[in-house]
């Protein structure tokens, strides 16, 4: 709530017309500035800033506070933002993926006497939620690098609950063949009828890569002019949601 109010002091500070290029994006308590150039963002826009928070109490992180160039690239909010010869590309940020890789081998080494069905009911949601929440940007290949990282894991897991069994014998009780897809991670868990289900695990590659479509500047949800719009979109999001 303190940061509300920011967007409007820059707009007031930088008028369009002469700094065309300053624009403010935020999220919750993150946000990032834009400008055209380092020293426009050094002198000019972090005094306003800085001003700002202060009559609130509040000071900039050092540690969090950065100003590079585009070219260079920077974080927000777990992706990684750059341009490659003029092409803006935005992908998942290393630390972003050690740390969810770090969590989905958290849960594999808690769960060591698990069963295989329930580990994997453990680890599906983490998987497709961390997938959906990159699947707007170019992720595919980091999630081919996520699938194998999360592979081996499992494979040390199974290997560990069977150490005097062969990796034959291994490889056929715990992966199997699924659709198109080979050494699939398989269990089967008990409902609540007493009834099994084989369950499997998912691949954040099979998550497909969509890119977002942002709403039109213009749209209004409450001018009936624009239902027509909002119904269209609203129809493909939902189709989108169901082909996953």
């Amino acid at each position: 709530m303190a940061l509300d109010g920011l967007e409007k002091e820059l707009k007031n500070n930088f008028d369009r017309k002469t700094h065309t290029k300053v624009n403010f994006v935020r999220y919750a308590d993150d946000f990032i500035v834009t400008a055209g150039s380092s020293e426009l963002l050094e002198h000019e826009v972090l005094p306003v800033i800085q001003s700002f928070l202060l009559e609130r109490g509040l000071e900039l992180s050092l540690e969090k506070t950065k100003i590079t160039h585009i070219e260079e690239g920077f974080d927000f909010l777990g992706q990684t933002i750059r341009k490659f010869k003029g092409k803006l590309i935005i992908k998942p940020a290393k630390k972003n993926v050690l740390s969810f890789l770090s969590k989905v081998r958290q849960i594999i080494k808690d769960n060591k006497q698990a069963t295989a069905g329930n580990l994997i009911m453990q680890l599906n949601p983490v998987i497709r939620g961390w997938a959906n929440f990159h699947r707007h940007v170019v992720s595919k290949q980091t999630f081919g690098a996520v699938d194998y990282a999360i592979f081996k894991t499992l494979w040390q897991w199974a290997k560990r609950r069977h150490p005097r069994k062969g990796k034959r014998w291994t490889k056929d009780k715990h992966f199997k063949v699924y659709g198109l897809r080979r050494w699939v991670f398989t269990g089967r868990i008990i409902k609540k009828d007493d009834s099994r289900q084989i369950v499997h695990l998912i691949n954040a590659a099979a998550i497909p890569v969509r890119r977002h479509i942002k709403v039109k500047g213009l749209a209004n949800p409450y001018d009936p002019q624009w239902l027509a719009y909002f119904e269209t979109r609203r129809r493909k999001l939902l189709q989108n949601r169901i082909s996953v």
